[in-house]
C-alpha cells in the first residue's frame, strides 16, 4: 500500500525550463528509495515539492491521506513529518553537537526532550562529541548532527538532496551504511538522491531513474543493471562497448572474455591500474573498448582474441 504518493507532478519555470513532467511515484511506509540522475534532472525540485517548501505548477502530493500543500496554499510552509536534508548541514556554530539536535524540541517536554535527545545521540554515535561545536566535528559527523536533528522530531519521511557530496569516500561510504541501518530501525520512509550510483546502490535495493524531469526506469539495482530501458540507464551503471555492425547494440566490459582467438581481434592501445583489474583501451575494428583484465597479464601493443556471448547484448531502441 502506497504511503507517499506523488501524482503527475509538473515544475515549470519562466514557462520554458520544464523541471518535471507529469512525474508519479509511490512509496510504502519505511520504504527506502534511491533516485539517481544527473545535475538539472529536476530531483531537487521533487524534493521541495514534496516537503511542501516549493509551489507546483501541476499534481498532487499525498503523506497517506493528507494532502501535502504548497507555500500558496499554507501559511507556514512545510511539515514537521516530512524533512528535508541537504548537503550543507545548517547547523548552528556557536551550539554544541547535543543542543543543535535538541533545538527542534525546545517546546516539547523537558523529560521528553532529554530522553529523545540521548537516544540520537546513541544512535548516530554522537555521545563523545556532544559537548562540540560544530566546528570541532568532521564533515561525516556534521552530517549526522544534520541528521540526527531531523530525526529528533520523529518525522515520517526523510528526504536527502545529495547530502553526501561534500565528504571523501571512506566517510561516506560508512556513514551511508550506518544510516541505512538507522532508518531500517526506525522504519522511516526515504527518498535518497544523488548522482552517484555506488552510494544509490548501497542506501537501497529499489532504484529510479530519472532523466529530465521524468522517470525512465524504475525497480530493483539488479534489474536496471541486467536489463536497462535505454543506453542512458546503463551508461549509469559503467562503460558500454559498441559491438560492430550492430545498430544500438552493446556489451559491457566485464562480459567479454580474452582468448588467443576470439570472434574479434583487437589491439591493446593503454591500461589503467584499479583496484581489482588493468582496465584495458582496445583498439576493435573502428571502435575503441573497454576491457577488464583481472590477471593484469596483457600488455601495451599486444593483440588479442575477444569472445563474448550474444545473451548479454543489451540492444536499445533507435
Amino acid at each position: 500500500m502506497s504511503f507517499l504518493k506523488v501524482t503527475e507532478l509538473s515544475k515549470h519555470y519562466n514557462n520554458t525550463h520544464k523541471a518535471l513532467e507529469n512525474f508519479s511515484l509511490q512509496l510504502p511506509k519505511g520504504g527506502i528509495l534511491s533516485m539517481v540522475g544527473e545535475s538539472g534532472s529536476g530531483k531537487s525540485s521533487l524534493l521541495r515539492i514534496i516537503a511542501g517548501l516549493e509551489v507546483q505548477s501541476a499534481g498532487l502530493v499525498h503523506l497517506g491521506d493528507q494532502k501535502i500543500l504548497n507555500p500558496d496554499q499554507k501559511l507556514v510552509a512545510g511539515y514537521d513529518e516530512i524533512q528535508l536534508i541537504h548537503q550543507e548541514y545548517k547547523l548552528y556554530p556557536n551550539s554544541t553537537v547535543e543542543e543543535n539536535i535538541a533545538r527542534p524540541l525546545l517546546l516539547y517536554d523537558k523529560a521528553y526532550q532529554k530522553e529523545r535527545t540521548e537516544t540520537l545521540l546513541s544512535m548516530l554515535r554522537l555521545q563523545d562529541h556532544r559537548n562540540k561545536k560544530p566546528r570541532q566535528l568532521s564533515g561525516g559527523q556534521q552530517q549526522k548532527v544534520a541528521i540526527a536533528r531531523a530525526l529528533s522530531i520523529e518525522p515520517e519521511v526523510l528526504l536527502l538532496d545529495e547530502p553526501f557530496s561534500s565528504l571523501d569516500v571512506i566517510q561516506k561510504r560508512i556513514l551511508i551504511e550506518e544510516l541505512k541501518d538507522i532508518f531500517e530501525e526506525l522504519k522511516v520512509t526515504v527518498i535518497f538522491v544523488t548522482h552517484e550510483v555506488e552510494d544509490a546502490m548501497l542506501m537501497s535495493e529499489d532504484l529510479v531513474v530519472i532523466q529530465k524531469g521524468e522517470i525512465v526506469q524504475q525497480g530493483k539495482a539488479q534489474e536496471l543493471v541486467e536489463q536497462p530501458a535505454s543506453e542512458y540507464v546503463a551508461r549509469l551503471f559503467g562503460f558500454l562497448n559498441k559491438i560492430p555492425k550492430m545498430d544500438n547494440t552493446f556489451i559491457r566490459p566485464i562480459d567479454i572474455r580474452v582468448s588467443a582467438k576470439g570472434e574479434l581481434m583487437g589491439k591493446v592501445l593503454s591500461k589503467q591500474y584499479l583496484l581489482q583489474y588493468n582496465l584495458l583501451k582496445v583498439e576493435v575494428a573502428d571502435e575503441v573498448w573497454r576491457i577488464v583484465d583481472f590477471q593484469r597479464a596483457l600488455t601495451i601493443g599486444e593483440s588479442i582474441g575477444l569472445d563474448f556471448d550474444e545473451s548479454n547484448f543489451l540492444k536499445f531502441k533507435a
